[in-house]
């Protein structure tokens, strides 16, 4: 059974979360972004996915190696979200596969 204590934390993530993303659009919404601002703002998704996949350049982990490797032909030739669809396969395929 979950204990109050977990369901709190789970409340007060998810309160974090809305309040950040919601937080932009208040403090944004009688501006003008300058184009180098928007580009920084676009350019953040991207930002995002190479801190999640980072982390295996330095592993000796085959499996995530070659889900690197995957992920990174992927973003060559597809969006954002299909790129991070097949990165998560790819790397839940090879550790299910490899170990």
């Amino acid at each position: 059974m979950t204990d109050a204590t977990t369901v709190l934390t789970i409340l007060l993530m998810a309160l974090v979360t809305y309040a950040t993303r919601i937080g932009g659009y208040v403090a944004l919404r009688n501006r003008s972004l300058s184009p180098r601002a928007r580009a920084m703002l676009e350019a953040t998704p991207g930002c995002v996915l190479i801190s999640v996949i980072a982390p295996f350049f330095v592993t000796g982990e085959p499996a995530g190696l070659l889900a690197l490797a995957v992920t990174l032909l992927a973003a060559t030739r597809l969006p954002l979200l299909p790129t991070v669809l097949v990165g998560v396969g790819a790397a839940a395929l090879l550790r299910a596969v490899i170990g």
